[in-house]
């Protein structure tokens, strides 16, 4: 009981001294976390805009007319995935998540992925998915960044829900440009054989594709179509934010 005791307290010392070395950022201000406010800066909260209704029923992209159903890029248009979900209106989140991605901030992480399995915790259930596949990084990028971070996002969220994570199901055989500098068509025709699957052998019924950014869908699309063709049935996707309104 004392040694119980005693590996406790070392515990409890450790993470305190942790936590002094590398205290907890907030991830829109960057700003250190008071202990009492958790992972976010409580006035920082509402300044990350939740994507809310009405929002397209295909892509969730926010949309500007109420009587819409889906967005421009959307109506009429199939797509090689079932639905998707955004947490957050990019612009709301543009500062922090460009530091999760190239600014090292791998922490936020906890705070992003934590959020999305919460407030999509009903699109996800119903989609009832046998895993959760993180968008995969080219070997360049992973390289110089250090870390995936849709891969990040997805082993949070996965925990949380209690979802497996397939964070190599599938790799991007191609270094492409960045899709930010490409408009739509440019984007599609980068991404073509991006991907490709390495774990043949694994079944799975229905995924959800996990990314940080969704904006003309180019990539989700790219990638579903490699995981439908190697068998996959139902492809939905989950991204922490979404660009645009429809």
């Amino acid at each position: 009981m004392r040694k119980a005791c005693t590996m406790k307290k070392n515990y409890v010392v450790v993470k305190e001294a942790v936590s002094l070395l590398f205290p907890v950022r907030c991830p829109v201000c960057d700003e250190v976390v008071r202990r009492r406010d958790g992972r976010i800066c409580q006035g920082c909260r509402n300044r990350l805009k939740v994507v809310e209704e009405p929002f397209c029923l295909s892509c969730g992209k926010p949309l500007s007319e109420e009587k819409n159903l889906y967005c421009t890029d959307c109506d009429g248009r199939s797509h090689r995935y079932i639905r998707g979900r955004a947490l957050y209106e990019y612009e709301s989140a543009a500062e922090s998540i460009y530091r999760f991605k190239y600014g090292g901030r791998r922490e936020y992480a906890v705070f992003f992925g934590r959020e999305m399995a919460e407030k999509l915790a009903v699109f996800i259930r119903k989609a009832s998915p046998d895993a959760l596949v993180p968008v995969p990084l080219s070997r360049k990028r992973f390289g110089r960044r250090g870390y995936n971070q849709a891969q990040l996002l997805a082993e949070v969220m996965g925990e949380e829900l209690g979802i497996p994570v397939y964070a190599h199901l599938a790799v991007r055989v191609r270094d492409t440009l960045p899709q930010k500098e490409l408009n739509a068509k440019e984007r599609q025709n980068n991404l073509k054989r991006a991907f490709k699957m390495i774990e043949n052998d694994v079944k799975l019924d229905t995924i959800i594709i996990i990314d940080d950014i969704y904006t003309t869908g180019s990539t989700i699309e790219a990638l579903a179509e490699v995981f439908l063709q190697s068998g996959v049935k139902k492809i939905y996707f989950a991204t922490l934010s979404v660009g645009g309104r429809g």
